[in-house]
């Protein structure tokens, strides 16, 4: 375990439930060498004063060094916070779901909304279709696995996909890496609508070409 301590008068806006902390908030962090260098090892985050503000997942290669995962002190970082945290995310946007058509692509898992900072999850022609998944932070990169597995429970789609955004898994000290995580890849180009307008999309990098 790490202990992360912050600067005296930084906690504000962390207690205020930003669930971001950058290297200029805190003072030190301490634990195995090993720990610290790991991207999205879990870490106790504290005042200045050793109170508990949270725990969080640390990446000593990122800008933002932290990524509030809980303010709960009860609430331990493990299988069934990750499964729970997907499983909401999903509910939340199950409405959305039901009523997609088959040629949409719906944002099924939002980051930091969904208190999964750094994952994003699209789905694209429902249960049958594919699920495209971008792990932008050390912290849901560590828990992949659980969460493509709570993501398939889910769902039921068997098809799971990473797209790789290089800038942002480079800004994280990630390895760039694409391919399928579960099933088969999607093809290298779907019909999509957006807005009532039909695009030409390549699910595997994102890029789209409008249709005439």
């Amino acid at each position: 375990m790490l202990f992360i301590t912050i600067k005296q008068g930084k906690e504000k806006a962390i207690l205020a439930g930003d669930p971001l902390i950058y290297a200029s908030a805190i003072d030190k962090v301490e634990g195995k060498p090993n720990e610290k260098m790991k991207p999205g090892a879990t870490a106790v985050v504290q005042s200045s004063s050793k109170q508990f503000i949270g725990r969080a997942a640390y990446n000593s290669r990122s800008q933002i060094r932290a990524r509030i995962w809980s303010f709960d002190e009860a609430e331990p970082v493990d299988h069934a916070l990750i499964k729970g945290r997907v499983q909401a995310a999903l509910a939340r946007t199950a409405a959305a779901a039901a009523k997609a058509k088959p040629d949409q692509l719906l944002r099924r898992v939002d980051g930091d909304l969904d208190r999964l900072s750094g994952l994003i999850v699209e789905s694209f022609g429902g249960a049958d279709g594919y699920l495209i998944c971008q792990f932008q932070s050390g912290g849901v990169e560590a828990w992949k696995v659980a969460i493509v597995q709570a993501l398939m429970a889910g769902t039921g789609c068997r098809n799971v996909y990473e797209r790789c955004d290089d800038l942002l898994r480079k800004g994280e000290g990630l390895p760039l890496v694409a391919g399928a995580l579960a099933g088969e890849e999607p093809p290298d180009d779907v019909m999509y609508t957006d807005g009532g307008v039909k695009f030409s999309l390549d699910l595997k990098t994102g890029h789209r070409n409008r249709l005439r």
